[in-house]
């Protein structure tokens, strides 16, 4: 096992790296100007509210990860326990430190924008990159260091997946508590705000608009680094334990190749990061300094650095993200074609990779078709705005059922294709897996840079909320408004990456279940099988409105205080006096955190009772019934979510009658309703999916044929 050994160092190694990157960076990001004593006051406010939510939360979660410890402790081994609360920790820690540098780069972004667009860009998508790297070198650290404490123990791969149990049981709560948490105050802040009262987002004598920011940051940016977290993690785990499973004499190369494919995948996102956020003149000093260089590798750095101008379309600006993700996706297949010619397999786990990749950047393109105000479902949906909002959310509902075709196939086509290349190259199934897995890894394995694309978008919707309340320049908020479009989009393409990814992942864990559980056959006929794939299916749907219910209770609570703030508070609307911020913070956190119990112990505790009480066949079921629902479930509530909101940023440019007008109020109404879609429920089900079968994974040795075997 002394090459697995090696590539594991190697993976420490690029992980530590990334660190070093993300210490730099959050420097830098710190070193950028605030802007005056308005836009410093009102970011306290964002800051203070979110670390106050965030501590809270963790804190409630610090329970449950001990007595969960506790129990795979005493039922199963205490290396695993170790391993959970590893990844408990590490999950927790990547996404505080990114809602940490976000609350702080958001008012640097309000301040940059007033330069120009490009240095708001460069700022906002800085801190994007914190989180992107913080995930994937956090995730590397825990997964490497664990391996390296273990590796002579035969179970050490199986001690390591209580570290995706961790990172996954985290990702839950904080995309559950933080989706319920943003949208209870967008909703509240939106309905009585823009629809009763008529005043614009971010209008500062709206009692909830602090809320609504703080939500920015704890949902989209510390639940969405946690759910990523768990991805990445997941996709490693399952990968190395399958190839421990069937790799034979050769299993060291197959549990090395999706961490060195992982360590290289470090290297090429900082590739990405760097053609947003560096400069061509730095590029030019390189240049002079290597002439020899020129028309070779620093002559494409210096031609891919983005060059955003003020008269920058949404679509420019989409380019330049772009760009650096697929700049990204060839710096791996580059890198990961030495990996598999120096470990000495098939050069058919390249393809695997490549195929990962490909079908990564296709959903993407197919979740910006859908969700992107400049193609055509996106602005069916404004024109459908024209007559009301019932018809504006009939087309919504269908924009996002539609949308589901494209990501279905893609990942179907990756999953026959990784089988066959397995097949093809080690003639077994197992190897089929296994190539499942891996591909699984190449989609994930430019994570640093995509993440950073999605995590950006929040702060630069704080960027404009800041904008707003501070009363700066209109070009400013138009700025802004253009990084937050980009940044809708890109959280939604975002969203379906993390949605196909968890789909793979999900199929190798079941996999490694199977072989783990040591399941000899899968039968639709058996008796326990289809009541397991049944309720596999249901639990999407029971999840869902469980999540939409709290979101709209919190909501409902949210919109009786402002209306009473509007009511009670002399002088409120008129600007002249200050409304109770604090109050609707308060509410916001209270009924997230007790919101976010019942659907997160759900995940955990259904497939274990399916286990126990219907045997370990049934509880395969439920996993690929889980599995089919909630991929279409999810896909289609966070496309749909997505246009909704872009066709009201769409009206918003002056389509439609622009702003106030009857077309706005209904697409406002729309986005009301997708906002819970896009932002709680759709994005936590791809959570819900791995978390169902890791957790089978890890108490797979315990399950047995169930109370009603026959």
């Amino acid at each position: 096992m002394a090459q697995a050994t090696v590539a594991v160092v190697l993976a420490l190694m690029m992980a530590l790296l990334g660190i070093s990157y993300v210490l730099w960076q959050f420097k830098r990001i710190l070193a950028y100007e605030q802007g005056n004593d308005t836009m410093r006051r009102i970011a306290a406010a964002i800051q203070e509210g979110a670390s106050a939510f965030l501590t809270r939360e963790y804190r409630m979660l610090s329970v449950f990860v001990a007595i969960v410890a506790i129990v795979i402790a005493v039922f199963l081994q205490i290396q695993t326990a170790i391993s959970f609360v590893l990844g408990a920790v590490a999950s927790a820690g990547a996404g505080y430190l990114g809602m940490y540098v976000a609350v702080r780069a958001n008012l640097r972004t309000a301040e940059a924008t007033r330069h120009s667009l490009h240095h708001g860009l460069r700022v906002a998508f800085g801190s994007g990159a914190i989180m992107g790297m913080s995930v994937v070198s956090f995730s590397l650290l825990g997964m490497t260091a664990l391996y390296l404490l273990f590796r002579h123990d035969p179970n050490c791969l199986t001690y390591i997946t209580g570290f995706g149990f961790g990172a996954s049981s985290i990702a839950l709560f904080a995309r559950v508590g933080g989706g319920i948490y943003t949208k209870a105050a967008d909703v509240g802040a939106d309905l009585v705000g823009k629809v009763e009262k008529g005043i614009p987002e971010d209008d500062p004598r709206n009692p909830a608009v602090i809320a609504d920011n703080v939500g920015d940051n704890v949902g989209d940016v510390a639940g969405m680094g946690a759910d990523l977290f768990e991805s990445y993690s997941g996709s490693i785990i399952a990968a190395a334990t399958l190839g421990a499973a069937f790799g034979g004499d050769n299993a060291a190369a197959f549990i090395a190749l999706p961490f060195l494919i992982a360590a290289v995948g470090v290297i090429a996102s900082l590739f990405g990061i760097y053609i947003v956020v560096g400069e061509r003149h730095a590029a030019d000093a390189v240049l002079a300094a290597n002439p020899s260089w020129q028309e070779k590798a620093l002559w494409l750095l210096k031609n891919q650095v983005a060059n955003v101008d003020e008269n920058a379309s949404l679509k420019d600006l989409l380019e330049a993200l772009r760009r650096s993700i697929w700049m990204a996706s060839y710096a791996v297949l580059a890198l990961a074609l030495l990996v598999v010619l120096t470990a000495g397999i098939s050069f058919n786990y390249w393809l695997v990779i490549l195929v990962g990749l490909v079908a990564g950047n296709a959903i993407a393109h197919a979740t910006e078709y859908y969700t992107s105000y400049t193609d055509k479902p996106t602005q069916s949906i404004a024109n459908a705005t024209e007559t009301g909002a019932a018809t504006t959310i009939i087309q919504g509902l269908a924009v996002g059922m539609m949308s589901t075709v494209f990501p279905v196939l893609i990942v179907a086509v990756a999953i026959l294709f990784s089988i066959w290349l397995g097949f093809k190259a080690d003639g077994t199934i197992s190897a089929g897996l296994y190539s499942v897995a891996l591909a699984g890894v190449g989609m994930l394995s430019t994570l640093g840079v995509t993440l950073a694309t999605d995590a950006y978008g929040p702060v630069a919707d704080n960027a404009g909320g800041i904008a707003e309340m501070s009363h700066l320049p209109p070009e400013v908020r138009q700025r802004t408004d253009a990084l937050d479009s980009l940044g809708n989009t890109t959280a939604a393409t975002g969203k379906g990456f993390a949605i196909g990814s968890a789909v793979l992942t999900a199929l190798a864990l079941l996999a490694a279940y199977v072989s783990a559980a040591h399941v000899e056959k899968l039968h639709l006929l058996d008796p326990t099988m289809l009541p397991g794939i049944l309720i596999g299916a249901m639990m999407p749907y029971l999840f869902s409105a469980m999540t939409m219910t709290a979101v709209g209770k919190a909501a409902h609570a949210i919109v009786l205080e402002v209306r009473r703030q509007f009511k009670e508070i002399p002088g409120l609307m008129e600007g002249t006096a200050e409304p109770d911020y604090k109050t609707c913070v308060g509410i916001s956190t209270e009924g997230a955190l007790r919101e976010m119990l019942l659907p997160g112990a759900l995940a955990v505790v259904v497939p274990l009772a399916t286990g126990f009480i219907l045997g370990k066949e049934a509880l395969a079921g439920l996993l690929i019934g889980t599995t089919g629902s909630g991929f279409l479930l999810a896909v289609m509530m966070a496309n749909a979510g997505g246009a909704w909101d872009n066709a009201k940023k769409w009206i918003e440019t002056g389509e439609y009658g622009g702003k106030g007008s009857d077309c706005h109020k209904a697409a406002v109404v729309g986005d009301t309703v997708g906002d819970p879609f896009k932002d709680t429920s759709g994005p936590s089900l791809n959570i819900l999916i791995k978390l169902m079968s890791i957790v089978s994974l890890v108490f797979a040795s315990a399950f047995g044929n169930g109370w009603f075997s026959f």
